[in-house]
């Protein structure tokens, strides 16, 4: 499968393009490409803080056909999942750069991109969501829930929108993760750290390969994954 990764470079992003590229085509999507990365895969340098030149640079530079994309993409507050955060004390111009990358960015590039996913045997849509967009969240981050919540309305509206030509939308609605292990590390010692309240990006990676290789005939609506310690759900 040709499959585009939207936010690529570093944790969740950078583990599912090490553990997917063995077995598909990938094209990933970031600021700029990790120096280090031992994968030799397609790489678009884009930054969604300025969504109209990025949507450009990546759709001049993106194949004509696409199986599946994984968008991977959301930036936070700067006290974000801090004792002491509080909405009142965010920045404005921060407010306003959260919504443009998270989801005025989003908009744009599933717009250009889209035309390229369908027609295909089984084009499919995986958009990276948070915990923080479920009601029971517990979570007072008003910018990033927000944007979290209009994840899953895109997901939403896609989906019916383009029913008849069978894409399969999926939101993944992700607890705290682990992002200081990559898949280098092994499973068993990454799920121990965090004592239960991060997930492994390796579980993460798990689900989407499973997404991917359904049949045509089934697709997962969503998915909420939270760490098996995480008191909230």
């Amino acid at each position: 499968m040709r499959i585009m990764v939207i936010g690529a470079s570093r944790g969740l992003g950078r583990a599912l393009v090490e553990g997917l590229a063995p077995s598909h085509e990938l094209i990933g999507i970031s600021r700029s490409r990790p120096a280090d990365l031992a994968t030799d895969i397609q790489w678009i340098e884009a930054d969604m803080s300025d969504p109209l030149r990025a949507v450009d640079a990546i759709e001049a530079q993106s194949p004509q056909r696409l199986d599946a994309i994984i968008y991977n993409l959301g930036i936070w507050e700067t006290r974000a999942f801090e004792d002491d955060y509080s909405f009142l004390q965010d920045d404005d111009a921060q407010i306003l750069e959260m919504v443009s990358v998270n989801i005025g960015a989003t908009l744009l590039l599933l717009k250009r991109l889209l035309p390229r996913l369908l027609g295909g045997a089984k084009p499919q849509l995986i958009l990276t969501g948070s915990t923080s967009a479920l009601p029971q969240s517990g979570r007072p981050e008003v910018t990033f829930g927000a944007s979290k919540f209009a994840l899953k309305g895109i997901a939403e509206t896609l989906r019916e929108g383009f029913r008849d030509q069978r894409l399969a939308v999926t939101c993944l609605q992700l607890g705290y993760l682990n992002t200081q292990d990559g898949l280098q590390t092994p499973v068993e010692q990454a799920a121990q750290n965090g004592e239960g309240q991060l997930i492994p990006l390796h579980d993460v990676v798990a689900l989407v390969r499973t997404l991917l290789n359904l049949s045509d005939a089934s697709y997962v609506r969503e998915l909420v994954l939270p760490a098996i310690a995480d008191e909230r759900f």
